[in-house]
């Protein structure tokens, strides 16, 4: 598995990322186990998780895991603040105090004395941007963090932020914006791929396969073993029809290269502007298999081409305006 550098900054992650969402909701400890060994011997190291994830049971899990399975050492560990769960209910609340601690407890859960990257996990407008950057600088300066980012930002405080620590000398940069990105939620490439480009930060796609979406499991119902029958979604979710052009379309250009639709969906996000690793969410070994294969094929020019223009994302003003 190759190496990426994030955005302009030292830091190298693998050309893929492990997701650690479904750890501990889905996902049970032998079967993580499984999943963390073979991403490794893939050649895989940057690992993906936050504290809301299963209610802090994916960060004890992995901890678990970098404790007896696969060094620390080997490993790069995002982790991500800003969201807190309790059952059913979703708080957001990146104040200083909130941040510092989750990262504290995160230290906890994973049983580290740092991690490699740190990512406010969504924006909280109740909450100024410089005292969420400032507890990000202060990650920083006190060890427990190398490397700051920003997640599920638009493209103006993604400029905003990246600008606000750019300005004075000593602040830490930011080097990431992990946001969903696929072949069917194309929207940040209008004002956060560009902004990413300009400011220097790698993006890490998220959901890049659009929850399953992408692999043409759900072409012709709701398989029972599926997320989308877990969450007990309805073929209405799946009935767009610019959705079902662009999932036919992946699923043809799978059967002209005697391949998956997975490794199709993934080879084209890895070639797109500004990608970095897109972060797989392997529930099974199985999944994760399918993706590392992805990692082998280059699409065709002609291939890709077809899928950017099937998939093409609205562009009108200002965005159109360059």
């Amino acid at each position: 598995m190759e190496e990426r550098a994030l955005g302009r900054s030292g830091l190298k992650v693998s050309g893929l990322g492990l997701g650690t969402a479904t750890w501990g909701n889905g996902t049970d400890p032998d079967e993580a186990a499984a999943i963390l060994v073979a991403f490794h011997d893939a050649g895989g190291t940057f690992v993906d998780t936050a504290g809301s994830y299963s209610l802090d049971e994916s960060e004890r899990i992995l901890g678990a895991l970098i404790a007896d399975v696969v060094p620390r050492s080997e490993l790069i560990l995002a982790s991500k603040a800003g969201i807190t769960r309790r059952g059913d209910e979703r708080w957001v609340d990146a104040s200083r105090g909130a941040l510092l601690r989750r990262l504290d407890e995160s230290l906890v859960n994973l049983g580290v004395d740092y991690l490699d990257l740190w990512q406010v996990h969504t924006p909280d407008p109740t909450v100024a941007a410089d005292e969420v950057l400032g507890a990000l600088d202060y990650a920083v300066s006190s060890g427990k963090v190398r490397y700051i980012g920003v997640s599920n930002y638009s493209g103006w405080r993604t400029a905003q932020a990246a600008t606000w620590q750019r300005a004075v000398p000593g602040r830490a940069p930011l080097v990431s914006n992990q946001v969903r990105y696929s072949l069917l939620d194309r929207g940040i490439e209008r004002e956060v791929v560009p902004a990413c480009a300009e400011l220097g930060l790698g993006i890490l796609p998220y959901s890049p396969l659009a929850g399953g979406v992408l692999t043409g499991k759900y072409r012709h119902g709701i398989p029972a073993d599926s997320r989308g029958a877990a969450q007990g979604r309805s073929m209405s979710s799946y009935a767009d029809a610019r959705q079902v052009g662009i999932v036919e379309a992946v699923a043809t250009a799978a059967d002209g290269l005697a391949t998956s639709p997975i490794t199709v969906a993934l080879a084209w996000l890895r070639n797109r502007p500004g990608v970095a690793a897109p972060i797989v969410g392997a529930r099974t070994l199985g999944q994760l298999t399918a993706a590392v294969q992805s990692l082998a094929v280059e699409l065709p020019l002609e291939i890709q081409l077809a899928l950017d223009d099937v998939s093409s994302p609205y562009l009108g003003y200002p965005e159109e305006v360059r």
